[in-house]
């Protein structure tokens, strides 16, 4: 029998003096990692400037990643979805899902650790090895789950990519116009390339600090322009006025709170990875002093002229406060493009051989297939807010909330595995049947509004987009330029 809680993590711990079997008690269950003489150094009280900014795995480094990752360009979109949704559903649809996605990435904490002590139990190494979601549910329920988490994860993370990127497009522009979207995201495409050669997750450190940071001020910039600014001449708040807009509100949000599907990469680059379990929930409350603020005042003063602005930016004047805003989040969307697509670098590095390869320029190169289709496919649809709400329905509600809650249900269906399990229930829910209960409210919730009804709306308006604008549009969504030669306008009679 495994030993439960933190009990568990203390005896492999205190195994690891113990020569070679404690070494690889330590990494099986994370608290030693692919780089064990720079974790000693950092264990013994040394000190390197390398080690500050390029390796980290400590619970503030995970804190930053998943807070810096779950919110990036989607802050820009949440205005425009509070358009479709109305003040009151737009700030409890947030605080809802954002407590589901906590809840559903606890659960992925939980198998994560289950998944990891019965494979120290076999004394398995994981040196040179990342553990990923697919091979989670493979060890805890076979091939068939491993088939369902593969291609739903790697499909949301290929398009979650795809949506980084057209992001970087939509947001120069309101710079620099003088290049269409399409050739920007040419551009960035070429830019978020280089993504290659950072090896994995622990090499994030700076970044998502830096990206946070970015992120914040962004926030803040949205929320305190916007009251500056005022409410425009005639405002009008009328959402939610349309089933189909509501629900696609709705799924946007939900996709907002679903970017838990890189938890298991995170929670491997951590040195002591039981201690991820409340990291996801601490990170949303911060998000929370982001989102809330920013949406809610960009609603308030521009109202329904939202519905034809999915970007923020494009409603606010031209200030060096707002071009410094864009080009933050420029950055930080480079670093969301990184952490998204880590993982299908993982994936594909397996398949081809070269994911222990210590070399990073072999593994750079070897990524670079991966690339290639996501620049593609933010050129084919370059629809900035839309794409979201379809990503959302079809792919986060199984990739972050059915498939989890599911699979936590299964795991511990037996009397002997919940007996046996390495991570007990909570403490503010001590109870299997509690868990079970709210799991099967997860499925159901979001089986229906996420993915049934949510997929219905956002399948339309995704349509709506392409019968609008058409497949590769050339700068979607971007106001009409005046030709040269054209008549000036008359001046006004008095």
């Amino acid at each position: 029998m495994v030993p439960a809680g933190e009990h568990a993590e203390d005896a492999i711990v205190a195994d690891a003096g113990n020569g070679k079997d404690g070494d690889q008690a330590l990494r099986a269950m994370g608290v030693a990692g692919d780089d064990d003489a720079e974790h000693q150094q950092q264990r013994d009280g040394g000190f390197s400037m390398r080690s500050l900014l390029w390796h980290g795995g400590s619970v503030w480094d995970a804190w930053f990643s998943c807070a810096s990752n779950q919110v990036a360009q989607v802050l820009l979109t949440l205005p425009y979805s509070f358009s479709q949704l109305g003040m009151l559903s737009g700030v409890l649809l947030q605080i809802f899902y954002g407590l589901m996605g906590s809840w559903t990435a606890y659960l992925i904490s939980v198998l994560y650790v289950e998944y990891r002590a019965r494979k120290e139990k076999e004394g398995v190494s994981f040196k040179n090895h990342v553990i990923q979601w697919f091979e989670v549910l493979d060890g805890l329920l076979g091939p068939y789950w491993k088939a369902a988490g593969l291609a739903f994860n790697c499909t949301f993370l290929l398009f979650g990519s795809v949506i980084q990127l057209i992001a970087c497009a939509s947001n120069i522009y309101y710079i620099n116009d003088r290049l269409d979207k399409r050739t920007w995201t040419y551009i960035f495409g070429a830019c978020c390339a280089t993504t290659v050669f950072i090896p994995s997750f622990h090499n994030y450190r700076v970044w998502s600090f830096l990206g946070l940071g970015m992120t914040t001020y962004t926030a803040w910039y949205l929320t305190i322009a916007a009251a500056v600014h005022g409410q425009v001449d005639g405002v009008t708040h009328s959402g939610p006025n349309k089933l189909v807009l509501y629900f696609t509100g709705a799924t946007n949000i939900l996709y907002t709170f679903g970017g838990h599907a890189v938890t298991v990469e995170i929670m491997h680059a951590m040195w002591k990875p039981r201690k991820f379990k409340y990291i996801y929930l601490l990170a949303t409350l911060y998000v929370f002093t982001l989102t809330l603020p920013s949406a809610a005042a960009m609603y308030w003063a521009f109202g329904d002229q939202l519905l034809t602005h999915s970007n923020a930016f494009s409603l606010l004047p031209r200030t060096g406060w707002r071009d410094a805003a864009v080009i933050l989040m420029l950055i930080h969307q480079f670093i969301t493009f990184g952490f998204a697509c880590t993982p299908l670098y993982f994936v594909w590095e397996k398949a081809v051989g070269m994911h222990g390869t210590r070399s990073v320029l072999k593994r750079a190169l070897a990524r670079l297939p991966i690339v290639v289709p996501i620049w593609f496919l933010a050129i084919i649809f370059p629809f900035f807010g839309p794409i979201n709400s379809a990503v959302g329905a079809l792919l986060v509600s199984f990739t972050v909330y059915v498939i989890p809650a599911l699979a936590h249900m299964l795991t511990y269906r037996s009397a002997s595995a919940r007996l046996n399990a390495a991570e007990k229930p909570p403490s503010f829910l001590p109870s299997w049947s509690g868990m079970f209960v709210v799991n099967a409210f997860v499925v159901a919730w979001v089986l229906v509004v996420g993915f049934g009804l949510g997929g219905w709306a956002s399948v339309a308006n995704f349509i709506k987009q392409i019968d609008t604008f058409g497949l590769f549009a050339r700068c979607y969504q971007c106001p009409p330029k005046p030709h040269a030669g054209s008549p000036l306008p008359a001046p006004p009679h008095h």
